[in-house]
């Protein structure tokens, strides 16, 4: 079943601070059906939303697809040596046990990545933290050696789409790791509702489904919109396209997704452009 009544995406944010009353970039944005978007100061606000849309839809009876725009995976070997098993839910698990997340939006990602790192020896693979801040093996520049540490840099579907940032990135521009470590105890809070699914871990023929998505495919769209607000035509113009292509063919992923997860649509970006 490749076939949703509404197609949501979500632009994610790693903020420590509420955003600002006004919509602003860097915050979280919600699109849906590429007819409306709303606009969120912080994660807890923007998931409640998403619990109740959740909720809405399969009252209605309808079929959902939601994808957030951060990594849902690491790249092959990480998951077992964090968790002792080769699975991404048991990554999202463990930390949703240890991410802490206020209602302000304060959070211990920096912290937790330098954990991480320390457990893994202390050289990686995580990197990056704002000036000053200080955290025993966490180096504020990728300085890692992947391959010393036997990790790779990047996911299978990050060298499909080498724009995409790699998922060890914590901080500057396009520090999707920051994302996916605050993100990803969410997808564990929603994956446990029923009715959930999580593609490409689970086969996508549930109520709702939720995906991995990177808005960046549609740049050269995206750049020719005249609203100022990057992120909003993100999510509007990418959930618009989701809810127009012919899915099937986004959904036919190779075997590696299964513990590393995917980006929904890449390698389709023609197809994707076509839809709008």
């Amino acid at each position: 079943m490749s076939r949703f009544d509404s197609v949501v995406v979500v632009d994610w944010s790693a903020a420590s601070v509420l955003s600002p009353a006004r919509p602003s970039p860097d915050a979280v944005w919600i699109g849906r059906n590429g007819q409306e978007s709303r606009y969120f100061r912080g994660r807890a606000l923007a998931e409640a939303a998403l619990r109740d849309l959740i909720a809405q839809e399969l009252a209605a009876g309808r079929r959902l697809l939601i994808g957030f725009d951060f990594p849902f995976g690491y790249p092959a070997g990480f998951a077992a040596r964090l968790t002792g098993e080769a699975s991404a839910r048991a990554v999202w698990s463990w930390l949703a046990a240890r991410i802490m997340d206020g209602p302000d939006n304060a959070n211990n990602r920096f912290a937790l990545a330098a954990v991480i790192n320390r457990q893994m020896g202390g050289a990686g693979p995580f990197w990056g933290c704002p000036p000053g801040l200080n955290l025993p093996g966490l180096p504020a520049r990728k300085t890692v050696n992947y391959a010393a540490l036997g990790l790779s840099e990047r996911r299978a579907v990050e060298r499909l789409v080498p724009r995409a940032q790699p998922v060890w990135k914590l901080y500057t521009t396009g520090a999707a790791g920051s994302q996916a470590l605050m993100g990803l105890p969410m997808i564990h809070r929603l994956a446990s509702l029923p009715g959930v699914a999580v593609w490409p871990f689970d086969a996508p023929e549930a109520p709702v489904v939720l995906a991995e998505v990177y808005p960046s495919l549609l740049a050269r769209a995206v750049a020719a919109d005249t609203n100022p607000l990057r992120d909003e035509v993100q999510v509007r113009l990418l959930s618009r396209a989701l809810a127009r292509v012919d899915l099937a063919p986004l959904l036919d992923v190779p075997e590696a997704a299964r513990e590393e997860g995917w980006i929904l649509g890449a390698g389709h970006v023609a197809a994707l452009e076509a839809a709008l």
